[in-house]
């Protein structure tokens, strides 16, 4: 006869088998339901690649475009480091022109007013530059502080110093290239062609590529060794005014540098308007 110990031992271990045997049938019912989800899973997957690839996820909304994207990005300047900048804001960074012209329109003292076709297609950041400052009256009843060495007039700076401008810049876009010689025209060929020809008005900064407020208009034709001046349109009308401006004497400015006009060339008013259909030819990059 079996002792009370045999007898437990027995009944635990059919307890124990019994534990197992509801274990495994619950493990088997999970991996049953885990394998049927996953097998839905991959049906919907199925489903829904074959309806994206119909469109059927597809949005009413447009998508981003170039008209939604940034065209001008523009460099925050600190005027607590230079006191000659002034705050005007910052112009808009999308919807800017890139096809056609501006006509700037600068009223001077010194005769009829001076015209420039902008070119908003080779240099929309530098024409969107100028326009804006237009609009908030920042040429207005300045002078244009330098009649350079080269050949240029220099404007743009209320402060006359050469150091001063808005609180943010615009980097270069236009910069002219020497073009290459051909061998049939011979080694100095592309010297006849001048990267600033007379006429051109530029956006000039410092350093180079920090382009603010401050232009150039050049009455004579200019070639330097390294072009570093943003080309952003051409005279149109006004020459005699240019060509009587060119003729000022100059004086030595505080740097000693000969180039401080000894007659006031003051800006009563620049404009910024649409050109007419009859406009001026755009100013390109020599290439």
């Amino acid at each position: 006869m079996a002792s009370s110990r045999d007898r437990q031992r027995k009944l635990a271990r059919a307890k124990l088998d019994r534990q197992m045997a509801r274990r495994a049938v619950k493990e088997r019912r999970k991996r049953r339901l885990l394998a049927g989800a996953g097998a839905v899973v991959a049906v919907l997957v199925i489903v829904a690649g074959v309806a994206w690839m119909g469109g059927a996820f597809d949005s009413d909304e447009p998508s981003t475009d170039a008209a939604d994207q940034d065209i001008c990005l523009w460099t925050p300047q600190n005027a607590s480091t230079n006191s000659n900048l002034k705050d005007v804001g910052t112009p808009p960074t999308k919807d800017i022109p890139t096809l056609g012209t501006e006509t700037m329109t600068v009223t001077t003292n010194q005769g009829e007013p001076i015209v420039v076709g902008l070119d908003r297609e080779l240099s929309p950041c530098g024409t969107a530059d100028i326009s804006y400052l237009a609009s908030k009256q920042f040429y207005d009843n300045t002078d244009c502080h330098e009649i350079t060495s080269y050949g240029a007039l220099r404007c743009g700076d209320p402060s006359g110093t050469g150091l001063g401008g808005p609180t943010y810049s615009v980097y270069n876009e236009n910069v002219p290239t020497a073009p290459e010689p051909s061998a049939s025209a011979g080694a100095d060929a592309g010297a006849k062609t001048p990267l600033y020809p007379k006429g051109t008005v530029a956006l000039i900064g410092d350093p180079p590529g920090t382009n603010g407020s401050q232009f150039l208009i050049f009455f004579k034709d200019y070639s330097p060794a390294t072009a570093e001046y943003s080309i952003v349109g051409k005279v149109t009308g006004g020459q005699a005014t240019l060509d009587k401006i060119a003729k000022i004497p100059t004086s030595a400015n505080d740097a000693g540098e000969k180039v401080k006009p000894t007659q006031k060339i003051t800006i009563k008013t620049l404009t910024v308007g649409d050109a007419p259909a009859s406009a001026a030819p755009s100013a390109s990059t020599q290439s």
